[in-house]
């Protein structure tokens, strides 16, 4: 059995953590019995039920993205302002 990452994890619901929990019981189970044909069908199921955390985890990274360009944006303003702001002291 595969886990996800612990970044994926961190953002599942609670619901999705204790079904994801389960389905890990149960494939580390069959495993343990070497019934790997229903191993596979119960990673398959854990794959579909992570997608949203991972598109969660998409979303807050595109979000950290926007935020340091607008960062990046604001010190550049503020640079100019002060470049500005010291040639008018100078007239």
């Amino acid at each position: 059995m595969r886990h996800c990452s612990v970044q994926v994890r961190g953002l599942l619901t609670r619901d999705e953590l204790d079904r994801y929990n389960a389905l890990m019981d149960v494939g580390h189970y069959l495993e343990s019995q070497e019934r790997y044909d229903l191993v596979h069908t119960v990673q398959k199921e854990i794959d579909i039920l992570i997608l949203p955390a991972i598109e969660r985890l998409k979303e807050k990274s595109r979000q950290r993205d926007r935020d340091t360009e607008e960062y990046l944006r604001r010190k550049e303003l503020e640079k100019e302002l002060a470049r500005l702001t010291a040639d008018d002291d100078e007239d």
